[in-house]
């Protein structure tokens, strides 16, 4: 609960301190505290239906759907669960954000920490939502559309299959993570219980992942703000028109503007004028599955050592992603 509080107390302040200092004159505040406020709070502000979403679904997981009925509906292959569960995104209109909780739900649920990496990184790009704004944004043109359903696809697929080599999956995990899931597997896990611990033991499940959730997101978003403001966007646009450059440039962009997978489409279409498409779709697929606020969040899952590798895996296939596509176009 101390995390709980010290999150929304943050995110509190952060709030009020753009309410007030918007009245303000243009002089009263230096210029990079202004934009650091600002940005600072859309990400949060952006960012907090999506968690809360999040947590909701990955409560009923957890607690409502039958154990049974969930893995009877999985294929057994190995391979073929993770293509599932990777398509499981076009059924939840949920940013990246939320879907960090509803991966650990699945983990609780039994899923591999493989199968849950690759629904965490697919379910931000082959959402609905995401689809359509994409759509809407570059329609078929350049083959921005295409390349990021099916690269983003192809990838989350590839790093499930890295890790799924590995001897010890469990070991992916936070010690911390790592006991929770053993106590939900235990003789007290969620399939043994009536309605009314059910409801009771939802409501603790909800203040307790809130509580890792959100102060992560408030750690995430300011420093993605205090990154934006030291960063020259001048600089990268100077980037924009080498078939190389503008792909490590734009994915540079993307890791450190946090901005929601749902909406990120409309913001990267202001630069689509400047940059190739490969750097657009590398912006598209790289920042929608790893970002500063992604990093902080998965930290609460993940230990270090699994992020760094998960983190490079993305990159290097995103980097190949987007050089590819500036050769076709």
């Amino acid at each position: 609960m101390i995390g709980l509080v010290i999150g929304a107390v943050v995110a509190a302040a952060l709030i009020v301190l753009r309410l007030v200092t918007s009245d303000l004159d243009a002089g009263a505040l230096p210029n990079r505290m202004r934009d650091f406020v600002t940005l600072a709070t859309s990400v949060v502000i952006e960012s907090l239906p999506f968690v809360f979403l999040g947590i909701l679904i990955s409560i009923v997981v957890r607690f409502w759907v039958p154990d049974r009925w969930l893995h009877r509906i999985m294929p057994r292959t190995p391979w073929l669960r993770r293509v599932v569960i990777s398509l499981v995104g076009v059924l939840l209109p949920v940013c990246e954000c939320g879907n960090v909780p509803l991966a650990r739900g699945f983990i609780m649920k039994g899923f591999s920490v493989p199968e849950a990496m690759t629904f965490l990184l697919a379910a931000p790009i082959l959402n609905p939502v995401t689809i359509v704004t994409t759509y809407q944004a570059f329609g078929w043109n350049d083959g921005i559309l295409a390349g990021r359903i099916i690269g983003g696809f192809v990838i989350a697929n590839l790093v499930g299959w890295v890790f799924s080599r590995h001897p010890q999956p469990e070991a992916l995990l936070t010690p911390r993570f790592e006991a929770a899931c053993r106590i939900e597997a235990g003789p007290s896990g969620s399939g043994s219980a009536g309605a009314r611990p059910r409801l009771r033991r939802s409501v603790v499940a909800f203040a307790e992942e809130t509580s890792t959730m959100l102060p992560a997101l408030i750690v995430g978003s300011a420093i993605a703000g205090a990154i934006q403001v030291g960063l020259s966007r001048d600089i990268l646009v100077a980037l924009g028109s080498n078939p190389i450059w503008s792909v490590l440039a734009l994915m540079l962009l993307a890791f450190v503007v946090a901005i929601c997978s749902n909406v990120d489409a409309f913001f990267i279409l202001a630069f689509g004028s400047t940059f190739l498409p490969g750097g657009v779709v590398a912006f598209l697929v790289f920042g929608a599955m790893v970002d500063v606020k992604m990093i902080t969040l998965m930290r609460t899952t993940f230990t270090t050592a699994a992020l760094v590798r998960l983190v490079a895996i993305v990159a290097l296939a995103s980097i190949a992603l987007g050089f590819g596509v500036n050769l076709i176009a």
